[in-house]
């Protein structure tokens, strides 16, 4: 197919074999974010200075994370609803590893002479990194499949018109999810978080997550755009399984 043709409107159902090109490169990117927004973003709360209110505290991973649900929209709406079940999939798995190599490398004994084991606890030990991961996993694996889950039955209710209604949409949903699961299993009794902190905290990033997509929305139409002219379909997921567990697409 030309690549600047207009996209064929496809029902997911009769592309279950179909090869595309850039599907695998979008699969990437999406677990390098979750996964390095997990690692280096999730733990740090930082603060910002906003006029006529004051010190607002956030968490850092709010900077990056938001990309992998522009992502996991971009993925819906291009390659649909089962694909997109693929890659989070991945990402479950690729979290999982995660815990198990942060809590193996922190429990070998270190080397003598070598000074890096407090810090090394203090950044990926259990009471760190795992815990962070564990919620996230819950959190990622609900919000993502609530986000993925609206956007392809907004896109069916729309017929594929305003993608801007549905990325948004799906956002508020699904970020709400993720927010209202991760951040009191994450943090709540940790050193350093009070209530009021978890609650400040977690109000904050779902508006600024939600308000991130709004801001990316130009970016996510570039890219949706580029995807659907290059793999030259346009699926609709009429007659999918919505089922999480299922691993066929």
């Amino acid at each position: 197919m030309n690549e600047g043709a207009r996209p064929a409107h496809v029902a997911a159902r009769d592309i279950a074999g179909g090869h595309f090109r850039y599907y695998d490169y979008v699969m990437v990117a999406f677990v390098v974010i979750l996964l390095l927004s997990n690692i280096i973003g999730a733990s740090k709360r930082s603060v910002i200075d906003l006029p006529l209110i004051g010190p607002w505290p956030f968490g850092a991973g709010i900077l990056f994370f938001p990309i992998s649900y522009v992502l996991g929209d971009v993925l819906t709406e291009v390659y649909g609803y089962a694909r997109a079940r693929r890659v989070i999939w991945a990402g479950f798995a690729a979290m999982l590893f995660m815990i198990l190599m942060c809590i193996v490398v922190v429990a070998l004994p270190p080397d003598q002479g070598w000074t890096g084991q407090a810090a090394y606890e203090q950044v990926f030990g259990f009471g760190s990194i795992p815990r962070i991961a564990a919620a996230s996993i819950v959190a990622f694996w609900a919000g993502e499949f609530v986000n993925s889950f609206v956007l392809a039955r907004m896109k069916l209710w729309t017929q594929g018109r305003h993608l801007w209604t549905r990325t948004i949409g799906s956002t508020i949903f699904g970020e709400g999810v993720d927010s209202l699961i991760f951040y009191p299993l994450a943090f709540l009794g940790a050193p350093g978080w009070t209530t009021t902190n978890v609650l400040v905290i977690l109000l904050t990033q779902w508006a600024l997550k939600v308000g991130w997509e709004v801001l990316l929305t130009p970016f996510t139409y570039l890219v949706v755009g580029f995807l659907k002219r290059r793999e030259g379909v346009d699926v609709f997921d009429e007659g999918t399984d919505f089922s999480p567990f299922r691993t066929t697409v």
